[in-house]
């Protein structure tokens, strides 16, 4: 598939970001665990649901920024936005709502924090984290960043911070820090939507290949420099180039696929939150609700069996 029996092992999955999820997993496990009971045994335990969306998110982050799909992101651009979806609009809100909410307390519990809490406002963290993302895929940053390996982790790292900013403000871990109320999360949720919207539609609708990561052999090889191991040059003595491993007849196809698969996961994921934000104001809702029924009955009298009867 896609001519990934050309790599090696080490090429395919990075083994040293392996080891490092790993190591993320298990510290993961430590704090919910043994640390909690230590230092805060008095808060709820993990739940089996938030173990588990972890481990899903530590893996998928892990198949996009250091398995194979890290590599066929480097070949192909819908891989590639298949990687961006992955690590800024589906990893980031798992990982906001699989920490309990103590230890996330304990991580921001300095108060030299409080001088950056203005990067929390919903409004910075909305258009801070669009704006990152949309300037990221004009083509001359792209293929900048693409092809200096050290200026490539720092962008994708602050994509990183920007999309839990972004997201924190939607799937909060911790209530007291809440500052939308679920009808103002649901139109949070619709205006992050049309902000991506101008950026996908600019890759959808071009009818040339704008990448040159993507469709010109020089630039796609020293993109691969940060992928294989040795002098990359060799790949043009193998290959012709990018289009080799291309699924489709063309760059220009790869790059509007892949516009589209990253609009398709973008409205998925929104999609999912929407439904689960909604489902629970509906269910608070109807909680009060009954709760004041409850209150405004009428008492049951009952009568006084300490009185003769006449």
């Amino acid at each position: 598939m896609l001519g990934l029996q050309y790599f090696s092992f080490e090429e395919l999955w990075t083994p040293w970001f392996m080891f490092f999820m790993i190591a993320v997993v298990i510290l993961y496990f430590y704090l919910i665990g043994p640390w909690r009971e230590k230092h805060a045994p008095q808060e709820d335990k993990a739940t089996m649901w938030q173990k588990i969306m972890f481990v899903a998110a530590a893996i998928m982050f892990y198949l996009v920024q250091g398995g194979p799909f890290n590599l066929m992101g480097h070949m192909m651009f819908t891989f590639h936005m298949i990687d961006m979806s992955v690590s800024y609009l589906i990893v980031p809100p798992m990982l906001l709502l699989s920490i309990p909410s103590y230890i996330w307390q304990r991580m921001f519990a300095a108060q030299s924090w409080k001088k950056l809490s203005f990067m929390m406002h919903p409004i910075a963290s909305i258009l801070t984290f669009n704006m990152l993302f949309s300037m990221y895929h004009v083509p001359l940053i792209n293929d900048y960043v693409m092809t200096h390996f050290w200026l490539h982790r720092l962008v994708y790292l602050i994509l990183l911070v920007a999309a839990m900013l972004m997201w924190a403000q939607i799937a909060n871990p911790v209530p007291a820090w809440n500052r939308l109320t679920d009808l103002k999360k649901m139109a949070y949720v619709f205006a992050n939507g049309v902000l991506l919207t101008p950026a996908c539609a600019f890759i959808i609708f071009a009818s040339t290949p704008m990448y040159a990561v993507y469709s010109d052999p020089d630039t796609w090889v020293k993109a691969m420099g940060y992928c294989v191991t040795g002098d990359p040059s060799v790949l043009l003595e193998k290959f012709s180039g990018p289009q080799f491993f291309n699924l489709l007849s063309s760059p220009a196809e790869d790059q509007q696929l892949g516009g589209i698969v990253m609009k398709l996961l973008q409205e998925f994921m929104y999609g999912v939150i929407l439904a689960y934000i909604f489902f629970h104001w509906f269910k608070r809702e109807h909680k009060d609700d009954d709760v004041t029924n409850v209150t405004n009955e009428a008492p049951i009298e009952l009568p006084n069996l300490n009185k003769g009867t006449v």
